[in-house]
């Protein structure tokens, strides 16, 4: 048998472009359950982001008074009552692994959830869609001027437009550098010109990517640039809720007017009336019709227009609405929906969350505030004293990570042993006593003096304990005792 060639059917442009052009999309204003559901959040999530810098948290003298902060000259991560430190950047890959989960977890129930109403670039764009409609009018007034051409009364609506939007991008930059300094001060700071380079440059940043990617490449992001369509595909199945076109009571499509002679003449009619308002709201103007797409982003503003629709032809509701492909085929078959939120996958990932955070709570409830690290000096790694004696140094490093407190050092593991300090005191009992500031770390250099008569044979492990003299408890770090020989 012949295989036909691909050039038979195909016709190959090497010279062409490698995706199609953008056609500008103007999405038409709408209300309806899911349009409240996305201005709720918008503003819950912008409320957050703009104001939670200035929400105060007090931690004791000496410390940030910020609820939220990122202390990278002093590396440190507040929030509220948790204080991190670097060493404890496992908390930081636990809130991946979760936030990986939770998208997962939604993807699963609800599909593109996270797309349609909490993704940075929806609520940023929905917000410039807003100023749009404001200034320039809804969907077919934007149409009928943009086709017109520039006039000056345009050329200002342009104007006014893009002040607006870039006032928003330049305190969401603004806002974003708060979370790394003292909010009230820093504002001052930038009022005066007297904040830090850094500042300004990572502000000009931010606004220059809010004003671009929220006002002009909008659904682009979503299509080009973002990843998530791609991973959602991948994890998907037949149970997930997506916005999903009832073609088995939407078709064949025809007017009202038709579609009510069809029914009179018992023929089957559709509840769909092509009246293209579904595709005229979508923020990424796509035509649901045809089915899950990249670029939807499930925002459900599609199921408000049509059920507006439906109510004002007296039919029923729901032509467009969450829905799973099991459910679409029950309905072509005559049976029942189900529905199955509750399975393999879902549970899975609900327990790997639930896993991780509960291991992270733990952690964090038994966490000690104290803590001594013990670094063996190599050159040399012993010295051999004038009376037959050894000596071992090490760089002790102690971390508090709360209020100011001294410790108590003391080695053991080796019978005979003293420890020494240049420049720290002695308690009565013979042990080094070292204070730490408040969350802060101290290095001191010490040595590990064993008599002649006590140095052993081979190398022995050791332990350096330090002891909180305010608390009683104590932390130790291991390493080993070398003698000459070795």
């Amino acid at each position: 048998m012949t295989m036909p060639s691909p050039s038979a059917d195909l016709e190959f442009d090497d010279n062409g472009p490698l995706y199609a052009a953008r056609k500008k999309v103007y999405p038409q204003s709408v209300r309806g359950t899911f349009r409240s559901i996305k201005w709720s959040l918008m503003v819950f999530c912008l409320g957050v982001y703009y104001l939670l810098p200035f929400v105060r948290w007090h931690r004791g003298v000496g410390a940030p008074s910020q609820a939220v902060l990122i202390d990278f000259p002093n590396r440190r991560f507040y929030f509220f009552f948790i204080e991190l430190w670097p060493q404890e950047v496992y908390y930081f890959t636990g809130l991946l692994i979760i936030a990986a989960m939770a998208l997962f977890l939604m993807n699963a129930i609800g599909g593109r959830i996270w797309c349609g109403y909490l993704c940075p670039q929806t609520i940023w764009t929905d917000l410039f869609y807003a100023v749009e409609r404001w200034v320039e009018g809804d969907r077919r007034e934007r149409m009928k001027k943009d086709a017109a051409g520039l006039t000056p009364r345009r050329i200002g609506e342009i104007g006014l437009k893009w002040f607006i939007w870039l006032m928003i991008a330049w305190w969401t930059g603004g806002a974003w550098v708060l979370y790394f300094s003292d909010a009230p001060t820093l504002v001052k700071e930038l009022a005066t010109l007297q904040a830090p380079l850094l500042a300004y440059i990572w502000i000009g940043i931010l606004t220059a990517t809010t004003f671009i990617f929220a006002g002009f490449m909008r659904e682009q992001v979503c299509v080009y640039m973002c990843p998530w369509p791609r991973i959602q595909a991948a994890l998907t199945d037949e149970w997930a809720l997506n916005v999903t076109y009832r073609g088995d009571r939407g078709e064949p499509r025809m007017s009202v007017k038709k579609a009510e002679q069809a029914r009179a003449h018992g023929e089957v009619a559709g509840d769909c009336v092509d009246c293209h308002q579904c595709i005229n709201v979508c923020p990424t103007g796509v035509d649901i019709r045809d089915g899950i797409q990249l670029g939807c982003i499930q925002c459900g503003l599609c199921i408000d227009a049509c059920d507006t629709v439906m109510k004002q032809i007296d039919r029923p509701t729901g032509l467009i609405g969450y829905d799973t492909d099991v459910n679409m085929q029950r309905r072509r078959e005559g049976k029942a929906p189900v529905y199955r939120p509750v399975r393999a996958r879902t549970v899975v990932y609900a327990a790997a969350m639930a896993f991780v955070g509960g291991v992270m709570l733990y952690s964090l409830l038994t966490r000690s505030m104290i803590d001594v690290n013990v670094l063996h000096e190599r050159n040399p790694l012993f010295v051999q004293l004038a009376d037959g004696g050894v000596r071992n140094d090490y760089s002790v490093r102690l971390l508090n990570k709360g209020a100011e407190r001294a410790f108590a050092l003391e080695v053991s593991g080796l019978p005979g042993a003293k420890l020494q300090a240049a420049g720290v005191s002695r308690r009565p009992d013979g042990k080094l006593v070292i204070d730490v500031g408040q969350d802060q770390t101290r290095e001191v250099r010490v040595s590990v003096q064993v008599d002649p008569a006590a140095v052993p044979a081979t190398p022995v492990d050791i332990s350096i304990e330090a002891t909180d003299l305010s608390t009683g408890q104590t932390v130790a770090a291991r390493d080993h005792f070398v003698p000459p020989g070795r």
